[in-house]
C-alpha cells in the first residue's frame, strides 16, 4: 500500500499541482502564526511546548482517521486516506513553474526576467546577478526543495505512523523556519526548539537524498565533496545535500567562502591554501539547470525503485 500511495499521489500531483497558497497550506500557517502568539512569552519552554501542542493537533486526526480505516477493514478507504495525506505534504510540483522559468529566461537570454523570477521565488535581492549567479541560486533551491518536498516526506511516510509522520515532517520544517527567519522572529528563544527538532527529525533524510544524488550522479566527486566542504555551510543539512549534489553534476554550488580551498596557517604564521581540497566540478551555468532536472528525477526513480523492492520483500514475507 505504501509503494502504490506514494506512486498515486506522485501521478495526482503531476495531473494536478497543488499551488503553494492552497487553502490547507493557508490554514495551518495561519494555524502556526496563533500558536507563535499565543504561547510566545520570550522564553525557550514556551515554544517548544507550542511545537509539541501544534504537532498533537495535527498528527493526532490524521493517526485517528487511518487507524478507524484499517480498524473496520475499510482497506481501500485507509489507501485513499494515504494518497490524499501524501498529496498534501508532497511540493514536487509547488515551485517547479519557477525552476522552469527561469530556465527558459536565461536560454532565451533575458537575464532581467530571470533575475525577477529567482527574486519572487527566493525572496531575497538579486539585483546586477549574473547568469551563472543566478543560476547557482536556482540550482540550490531546486535541490534543497525538492528534498524537503519529496524525499523527506518519503522517509517519514515509511516510518509506522505513516501519514501522521509525513504531516510531522512537513510542518516541523515549516515551523523551523516560520519560528526563526523572519526579521521579528529572529534571535528569539522561542524559535529553538523547533530548529533543533526539525534538525534531528531531518538527520537521516538529509544524508539519504546526499547519498542518492551520489548514486545517480558522479559517485566519487559527491563523496568527495560531501566529505570536504559540507561542514562550510552554516547549516549542516544543507551543506550534506548541497556538497553531495554539485558533486554529483560536477558543478561547484555555494558562495566563494564555501567552495574556496580550505584555509591553513603555517608555522610561521602565514596564511596558505590547501589546494588538493578545492571544491571540483565548473562554475554553474545554464546546462547546469538541466542536470539538477536529471539527477532529481533519477534520484526519484532510484527512491521509487528501492520502495518498489522493500514493498515487495514485504508482501512476499
Amino acid at each position: 500500500m505504501t509503494f502504490l500511495s506514494i506512486l498515486f499521489a506522485l501521478l495526482l500531483e503531476q495531473l494536478k499541482p497543488l499551488r503553494a497558497d492552497n487553502p490547507v497550506y493557508r490554514e495551518i500557517k495561519a494555524f502556526a502564526v496563533r500558536m507563535e502568539t499565543w504561547f510566545n512569552a520570550g522564553d525557550a519552554a514556551h515554544g517548544r511546548l507550542g511545537w509539541f501542542l501544534m504537532m498533537f493537533a495535527l498528527m493526532a486526526p490524521v493517526s485517528l482517521v487511518y487507524w478507524l480505516l484499517l480498524r473496520y477493514n475499510w482497506i481501500f478507504a485507509a489507501f485513499a486516506w494515504n494518497v490524499l495525506i501524501v498529496y498534501l505534504t508532497l511540493g514536487f510540483r509547488h515551485y517547479s513553474h519557477y525552476f522552469t522559468s527561469i530556465q527558459l529566461a536565461l536560454n532565451a537570454g533575458d537575464e532581467a526576467a530571470a533575475r525577477a523570477l529567482l527574486a519572487e521565488w527566493t525572496k531575497q535581492d538579486t539585483i546586477g546577478m549574473e547568469a551563472n549567479e543566478i543560476s547557482r541560486i536556482a540550482v540550490e533551491k531546486a535541490l534543497i526543495t525538492t528534498h524537503r518536498n519529496v524525499f523527506g516526506v518519503f522517509f517519514w511516510f515509511l516510518m509506522p505512523l505513516g501519514p501522521a509522520a509525513a504531516v510531522m515532517y512537513r510542518v516541523s520544517e515549516y515551523l523551523a523556519r516560520a519560528w526563526n527567519e523572519p526579521e521579528h522572529m529572529r534571535n528569539e528563544a522561542f524559535g529553538e526548539f523547533a530548529a533543533k527538532a526539525f534538525y534531528w527529525i531531518d538527520w537521516i533524510p538529509a544524508r539519504l537524498t546526499a547519498v542518492a544524488f551520489a548514486v545517480v550522479g558522479n559517485f566519487e566527486d559527491a563523496v568527495y565533496a560531501w566529505r570536504n566542504f559540507a561542514d562550510r555551510w552554516k547549516d549542516e543539512a544543507i551543506g550534506i545535500i548541497l556538497a553531495a549534489g554539485g558533486g554529483a553534476m560536477g558543478v561547484r554550488l555555494g558562495t566563494p567562502v564555501e567552495n574556496a580551498a580550505k584555509l591553513v596557517v603555517s608555522e610561521a604564521g602565514e596564511i596558505t591554501d590547501e589546494e588538493v581540497d578545492t571544491l571540483p566540478g565548473e562554475e554553474p551555468s545554464v546546462r547546469a539547470l538541466q542536470s539538477t532536472v536529471g539527477l532529481v528525477w533519477r534520484a526519484l526513480l532510484l527512491w521509487m525503485m528501492l520502495l518498489l523492492l522493500l514493498s515487495g520483500a514485504v508482501w512476499l514475507g
